[in-house]
This record gives C-alpha cells, structure tokens and sequence, in this order.
C-alpha cells in the first residue's frame, strides 16, 4: 500500500532543435541594418522644452528640483 517507485526511462531522452538554412544575402542585410539603426546618434539634437503647464505640474509636485533659468543650464536648454 503505499506510493510505488517511478520507473526509470531505459534510455536518455534527447530534443533535437532543426534549424532550417538561412539566406546569408538576408542575415548581411539584417546584421547591417539592425548595425545601422542602434549606432545612430543624431549630429545636433535640439533641446525639447516641456509645456509650460507640465513644468508648473511638476514644481507643484516637488518633482522639478532643476531651475530651467538656471545659466549653467542654459547651453543645455537652448
């Protein structure tokens, strides 16, 4: 009466993964455009000013710490 062992499997069981071929042409192509698309920095990106109403949002909040009149932030606000 009781719980009786579990049987032992004979033999390993083994999943074999079937990778079927690839074009190489469309692993360069996807290699060089996924390459291309996360080296991307942009030459002169422009400061992006919230709204006016989100900066008053967030000084009421105490979630605006930064002065945005600030002069040593002024190259970075422009």
């Amino acid at each position: 009466m009781g719980n009786k062992p579990a049987k032992q499997s004979g033999g390993r069981d083994e999943m074999l993964k079937i990778v079927p071929p690839l074009d190489q042409a469309y692993i360069r192509w996807l290699a060089r455009d996924v390459e291309r698309i996360h080296g991307f920095t942009p030459r002169n990106p422009r400061a992006v000013k919230p709204p006016d109403h989100y900066i008053e949002f967030m000084r009421l909040n105490g979630w605006l710490d930064v002065s945005l009149d600030d002069p040593d932030l002024a190259r970075l606000l422009k």
